[in-house]
């Protein structure tokens, strides 16, 4: 195996509870301790797994030993609710690929608020990146980091904080000087991202 830690991403497809088929993209690295669901924003607003946060973390993970998997959601909105069983699906597809490892599920803005509402045994932690948080949001029921920037427009650090501050064993890092879209912010996000999972995993 060498000192490298080598790559392989491939197509892959899965199936929801209900049927829905869905695809994504697959990158397992040849030393893998643990995994990854990305989840892409609201779809109804141009996101896709090719999204470019998304692309971000799905290309970070696995150079960490984190095994990735980005997909698209169902390609008839599901208010949400089709949305989680498309990540419960995910995350299902994933745990076939690399059994016996921990599983954290990721994701931005729309992304974020389905990963906060998986609930999965297989789920060690969870990762949020600019989630639109409002009024009483249910605690993730994991160790949750999110990632807020500092100049959103739909949820700002002094929105989301009293929501992240009222969950057992969440965190609230601030992107400075970036905004929802995070243009330019990205690496900012996967050197956090990347530096709470290798706490949480040890």
């Amino acid at each position: 195996m060498g000192d490298s830690n080598d790559v392989v991403i491939r197509d892959i497809e899965f199936v929801a509870s209900d049927g829905t088929e869905l695809a994504g993209d697959l990158a397992v690295p040849s030393r893998c301790r643990g995994g990854a669901i990305v989840c892409h924003p609201h779809p109804q607003f141009g996101g896709n797994r090719h999204n470019h946060v998304v692309t971000a973390l799905f290309e970070a993970l696995p150079a960490a030993g984190i095994a990735a998997l980005r997909f698209d959601f169902r390609r008839a909105h599901g208010d949400g609710i089709g949305e989680v069983e498309d990540a419960r699906a995910a995350v299902d597809a994933l745990t076939a690929e690399i059994p016996a490892v921990p599983i954290i599920t990721t994701g931005y803005s729309f992304g974020a608020v389905v990963a906060l509402a998986l609930s999965h045994d297989r789920v060690v932690g969870k990762v949020l990146v600019a989630p639109p948080l409002r009024g009483a949001v249910r605690s993730p029921g994991v160790p949750t980091l999110v990632l807020t920037p500092a100049h959103d427009q739909f949820c700002p650090p002094e929105v989301a904080e009293p929501v992240v501050t009222s969950w057992p064993d969440a965190e609230l890092r601030v992107i400075d000087a970036a905004d929802h879209f995070l243009n330019g912010h990205t690496a900012a996000v996967t050197v956090d991202a990347l530096i709470w999972i290798d706490l949480l995993l040890g």
